[in-house]
């Protein structure tokens, strides 16, 4: 599989949101400059991460909105469904399960497990919470692509560990500590506090 850095991903991805949020059913261009301004990049940039997958849009008059789009949802993997399992039933979790770009961008969350056997049986935002002592078997016989960890740090290690195990390759972290996993299994964390950290520094720093 072909080498493209995460930072080139990320702009793919705001590349898709902009479109999104303008309408991309209707026939208009867009051109490399808005791209650019909505990824944070140069409107050369912006040409070039397209390049890497082909030839779009034509020289001085930009890209078709709709069939790039569409290109776009192909090239970030967003064409097809992919069953998510959630492990942590708390706020967090909840807020998790609430969330509609799931479903809108094809994450359907199939189970949701909590350690605490009081969750076992009880409703989360419409799913039903396991026990996650049995999240290997169930996983046997129902398997998922992507595992959600949304449990205290001191935990989210053996999740991680348990899910791999069960077949999963692509880990969301939301635990506040780094999580390992073998080669081949996408990890990526999403750590609040590291976002305002930078948020932090901006502000210690405006005007130096």
């Amino acid at each position: 599989m072909r080498h493209v850095a995460p930072s080139t991903v990320r702009r793919l991805s705001l590349y898709l949101h902009f479109l999104e949020g303008r309408g991309n059913g209707a026939a208009w261009t867009v051109s490399s400059r808005a791209l650019a301004e909505a990824g944070g990049a140069t409107p050369a940039q912006a040409r070039k991460d397209l390049s890497l997958f082909g030839s779009f849009g034509r020289r001085g008059v930009g890209y078709p909105a709709g069939a790039l789009a569409e290109q776009l949802r192909g090239i970030l993997g967003l064409d097809r469904g992919y069953r998510v399992v959630l492990v942590g039933g708390g706020r967090l979790g909840a807020a998790l399960t609430h969330f509609e770009g799931l479903r809108d961008r094809g994450f359907a969350v199939s189970a949701v497990y909590d350690a605490d056997g009081g969750k076992a049986g009880s409703a989360l935002e419409g799913h039903l919470v396991r026990d996650v002592a049995s999240l290997e078997a169930d996983l046997a016989g129902a398997p998922a692509d992507i595992g959600v960890i949304a449990v205290p740090a001191a935990a989210a290690q053996a999740v991680a560990d348990r899910l791999v195990k069960a077949g999963v390759r692509a880990l969301l972290n939301f635990a506040p500590v780094t999580v390992t996993a073998p080669a081949g299994v996408a990890v990526k964390h999403a750590d609040l506090a590291l976002e305002l950290d930078g948020l932090a520094y901006a502000l210690a720093h405006r005007g130096s």
